[in-house]
């Protein structure tokens, strides 16, 4: 009973007392704190892998429109954040365009231009000064609204300089605009589209022209020349049309040669001389006018004049000389004129004739489209034919025929249009392609492919995930774990010992020993008699199976 006695805590160097962590309740304590922070680990994990992905809803916006869009998706239970420069509000990417549209529908965001609104609070005994400024206002900020309907504007302002009016011509002034715009993240204006918004911006002032409005982006890069617009440079639009020309040719004298000599085989290169020029002709031209061509007659004037004779008039005076002379009567041969007979001689005669002849003239307007084609220069590459020697197996290379190489250009010339008055000029060669015999180009290997870049990170995510629960499970659980499920697994096979003296266990029987042991011996002769009942029941059904196949009839419940 002394050894009962003795005090717990013994601090004697041969009875040193053990560790918290040593003991079985430090053990479980510490194997439960493992537990937990491999167990947050995990969640951390799986947090971090099904975390969605937010994307930008809206961006640069002013502060009343942000209040109206976090208030909206509020109400719409949608998660929300912003960037870290505060300027764009970020939801999840599945819900962008569903969210986008629904705050349209309520008109957020609203522009921050303010456009012919404006003039609708009008307060009375306005000054024409602020009237003028209002009006410039909205102007501008109906033009900023109509040029971020472009999907590659973000914002705009415009900036309008209307000059006033003046009745003397020489201080007249043109109004100006200058553009600014904030474009999209990578994305760029071509020059058609600056184009568009300049004139827009020139068609919606009195008076204003595109030469001068002034586009900007937000880098300050001038958009708008005014040097191209004038035609001191080359258009854009000029060049794409001559490459497509080109390209097209290009094709059909390909396409018309590849059935003939095989895909690879033929290689064709069009130069096009195109006149955008835009001619307005004139012509007045004047043939001549003299037989034997026919001759038109205008007019046609005809005077004849006779003059009077040199004797004076003779006759009685009186009122018969003075009246007509009567009817003309021949006179009598030898005899003298009768009495009151004036006798005449005639005088000189004058006949002038005028005639006017028309003007053979041709007028000719012609006006000839821009875009025309001056010149073609067609350059065509055929490779040599290549045939197989059955005897030899080999790839014999031997090149056209004259007659071949004639039917080629003839073709090649219809499909280009070839026009010889126009000076067009074509050359087709024959002669071997280096190279076409070798072995066709090796594909990448998988791992190689940027396509399937996307699938490896996600695949490399999931294998850092498995890699990180193997390194929590083998390196910190299972060491932890081990002592434990030592003494769970010898708490199983052992049951414990009940808690007495040494004395005392050595003088009372093993009651469950025993017990365990008859156990045993009882699940023996079960095992035994199991035995020869089915070794009875294998004979009984080899020596008499009638009596086997009645037996299972009742049990079956057959009659």
């Amino acid at each position: 009973m002394a050894t009962a006695a003795q005090p717990i805590l013994d601090e004697s160097p041969a009875d040193p007392r053990p560790r918290y962590w040593e003991t079985p309740m430090g053990k479980r304590v510490v194997a439960g704190a493992a537990a937990a922070v491999a167990l947050a680990v995990v969640a951390a994990l799986w947090l971090w892998s099904s975390a969605p992905d937010y994307k930008v809803l809206f961006s640069n916006f002013s502060d009343r429109d942000g209040g109206a869009i976090t208030a909206s998706l509020d109400q719409m239970g949608v998660k929300y954040k912003f960037s870290e420069g505060g300027t764009a509000i970020l939801i999840p990417a599945e819900q962008v365009p569903s969210v986008r549209l629904k705050l349209a529908s309520q008109g957020l965001p609203r522009a921050g231009n303010v456009g012919f609104e404006l003039l609708e609070n009008q307060k009375l005994g306005t000054s024409q000064f602020v009237e003028q400024v209002n009006y410039q206002r909205s102007l501008e900020g109906e033009l900023a609204n109509s040029i971020q309907a472009v999907s590659a504007v973000a914002s705009a302002r415009v900036h309008l300089a209307m000059p006033k009016p003046s009745v003397f011509v020489r201080d007249q002034q043109k109004p100006t605009a200058s553009v600014l715009l904030n474009l999209q993240p990578g994305r760029a204006l071509d020059q058609a589209q600056v184009s568009a918004i300049v004139h827009l911006v020139a068609s919606s002032v009195p008076e204003l022209t595109p030469s001068n409005v002034t586009v900007v982006d937000q880098n300050g890069t001038l958009l708008s020349d005014t040097a191209a617009r004038n035609g001191k440079q080359l258009d854009p639009n000029q060049l794409k049309y001559v490459e497509a020309l080109q390209a097209n040719i290009v094709k059909q004298v390909e396409s018309m040669i590849a059935p003939i000599v095989g895909q690879a085989n033929v290689r064709a290169e069009a130069t096009a001389e195109v006149d955008f020029a835009q001619v307005d002709t004139a012509a007045e031209m004047y043939k001549p006018n003299s037989p034997p061509e026919p001759q038109a007659i205008r007019s046609q004037q005809t005077s004849e004049q006779t003059g009077p004779g040199s004797q004076n008039p003779s006759g009685i005076p009186g009122a018969l000389s003075n009246q007509p002379p009567g009817a003309a009567t021949a006179p009598i041969e030898g005899g003298a004129p009768a009495a009151g007979q004036q006798q005449t001689t005639s005088g000189p005669t004058s006949k002038n004739a005028t005639t006017n002849y028309e003007v053979d003239k041709t007028l000719r307007f012609e006006q000839k489209p821009m875009g025309g084609i001056k010149r073609l220069t067609v350059g065509v590459v055929v490779n040599y034919r290549r045939s197989i020697d059955p005897k030899t197996g080999k790839v014999a290379i031997k090149p056209l025929s004259a007659a071949e190489v004639a039917q080629i250009n003839d073709l090649v010339k219809q499909a280009m249009g070839y026009n010889q008055a126009r000076g067009d000029t074509l050359n087709v060669a024959n002669a071997p392609f280096d190279g076409i015999d070798k072995p066709a180009e090796v594909q990448p290997e998988w791992w190689k492919d940027q396509n399937n870049l996307p699938l490896a990170k996600e695949i490399a995510k999931y294998l850092f995930i498995a890699l990180v629960l193997a390194f929590l499970w083998y390196r910190i659980l299972r060491p932890l774990l081990r002592p434990v499920m030592k003494q769970f697994d010898k708490a199983v096979e052992m049951p414990p010992e009940p808690e007495a003296d040494e004395e005392e266990e050595a003088a009372e029987p093993d009651l469950d020993a025993l017990s365990r042991a008859a156990r045993e011996e009882e699940e023996k002769k079960q095992v035994i008699i199991y035995k020869s009942n089915m070794e009875m029941a294998k004979s009984l059904a080899q020596n008499d199976p009638r009596i086997v196949a009645n037996v299972i009839k009742e049990w079956l419940g057959a009659e």
